[in-house]
């Protein structure tokens, strides 16, 4: 069997020429502070695992990510599914076989033991459920507000799909007003052609989108600041 591979990913360059002439550089954000740094991770469940292989593939890119802002002072936050219980609006969108299997698929237990296969908290991480798409939509989980609490200013996102709750839980940090920075192969979506768009999206619009290496390279830089 062929071993999953992290999505072929790429930006169109028109897009990254049209924020040069914006504002003068390629990148939103040159440089971070790790203390005010927040790694998110997004729906890493065994249910999203066991549909999309490539979950298998950016799962070492997130542990050195994580290891690397714990390092730094900087904070890592495991987001997972949580049971909104039956909603008419799922039953009616989805279907109330699919709906009830989507409201089951953070799991149960204590989200510690819920984290996909090679992913682990540690002491002083961040463990939120979350009942939207996005992580920070309001009323869907604590995370704003324990990111505040933590003085974090800038997240980084990571996990699963890329192209619904990354995306999502990406364009409300926009909102909300956190320097936002999607890693591209550390997020897993259907196919690269979504991932790819949804990349693109961000791009233009909410945030910055990067790779593992840029982002440690921006992590090791703040230590040194």
């Amino acid at each position: 069997m062929r071993s999953p591979q992290v999505h072929s990913w790429a930006i169109p360059e028109r897009e990254y020429a049209r924020q040069e002439a914006r504002r003068g550089r390629r990148h939103a954000y040159q440089s971070l502070d790790p203390a005010r740094t927040a790694l998110l991770v997004v729906d890493l469940v065994p249910f999203f695992y066991e549909g999309n292989a490539t979950c298998f593939a950016i799962t070492p890119n997130v542990c050195l990510l994580a290891d690397a802002l714990r390092g730094a002072g900087g904070v890592v936050a495991w987001i997972v599914p949580g049971d909104p219980g039956p909603t008419a609006w799922a039953q009616e969108f989805r279907g109330e076989k699919v709906a009830e299997v989507f409201r089951r698929s953070g799991g149960t237990g204590p989200i510690e033991g819920r984290l996909g296969p090679g992913l682990e908290a540690r002491e002083g991480d961040i463990l939120v459920e979350k009942t939207a798409t996005s992580a920070l939509f309001p009323g869907s989980s604590t995370l704003d507000d324990q990111l505040r609490e933590r003085g974090i200013e800038t997240v980084v996102v990571t996990g699963t799909l890329t192209e619904v709750c990354v995306a999502g839980t990406a364009r409300d940090a926009a909102t909300l007003g956190y320097r936002t920075i999607l890693v591209a192969d550390a997020t897993a979506g259907r196919d690269d052609e979504s991932h790819n768009a949804t990349l693109t999206t961000i791009y233009r619009t909410f945030g910055d989108v990067r790779s593992t290496d840029d982002v440690l390279e921006l992590v090791a830089a703040g230590v040194l600041s």
